[in-house]
């Protein structure tokens, strides 16, 4: 049995945290990949965003709603978000 906690391939996000249960796809199926904070009707809510602006982005969030410094923060999402299936290159 597979243990690992499925994340946003986006943003890193538990999929299990996502109040929505997950973003959307074109037809309007639950994405398995994208939660719905990134991920609406098949397209990116940031489509222009660079992964850069994603990180800064990150770090904003988790430093204001989750209480985590900026530090830690800054060090979680440039370890995660380069790692993300829609930030590989």
């Amino acid at each position: 049995m597979n243990t690992e906690k499925r994340i946003c391939q986006s943003c890193g996000m538990p999929l299990e945290n996502d109040p929505n249960k997950g973003g959307t796809n074109s037809d309007k199926s639950l994405s398995d990949k994208f939660c719905s904070f990134c991920f609406q009707d098949g397209i990116f809510i940031d489509e222009v965003i660079s992964k850069e602006e994603k990180i800064e982005k990150n770090i904003k969030i988790a430093v204001s709603m989750m209480n985590v410094s900026e530090k830690a923060a800054r060090e979680m999402a440039e370890k995660i978000i380069p790692n993300l299936e829609r930030w590989k290159k």
